[in-house]
């Protein structure tokens, strides 16, 4: 868990709190520079025997190098660390997709539209899936 200063910069961070200071959680979405390596080598196990992420995380608060980003309306949190959370996961992502007509997190689909590839270069697909409005069914 996460909670910031009025300026929405990072105070805090903790690992599963007992008593959260605020209603933001830490996801699993994190870019790091090279350091990072270097800083999870020095870590030691927390008490669950783990390395944590959260330790990382605070190395870079400590140092005023921690960037939050806010994830606004339209994003979902998934945690998958169990096998009922992955089949919830895909009982949910197989329901917007087929409800919404369109495919979330397409690889191809975000090269294509932010000009990466072309039409051309994407010929093994069928030309429905370079539409948005059809690329559900690919």
């Amino acid at each position: 868990m996460v909670d910031f200063d009025n300026a929405g910069n990072a105070l805090s961070i903790e690992e599963k709190p007992e008593k959260p200071k605020s209603n933001y959680a830490v996801v699993g979405l994190y870019f790091y520079d090279n350091r990072v390596v270097e800083i999870a080598a020095s870590l030691k196990p927390s008490p669950r025997g783990e390395l944590e992420i959260t330790d990382v995380n605070k190395v870079y608060l400590r140092e005023k190098k921690l960037k939050v980003e806010l994830l606004g309306r339209g994003f979902a949190w998934l945690d998958t660390g169990t096998f009922d959370s992955m089949v919830d996961a895909t009982i949910y992502v197989k329901a917007l997709e087929e409800r919404q007509g369109l495919k979330i997190s397409c690889i191809e689909e975000i090269a294509f539209f932010m000009g990466y590839i072309s039409r051309s270069s994407s010929r093994s697909w069928p030309n429905h899936c370079l539409n948005p409005a059809t690329a559900a069914t690919c």
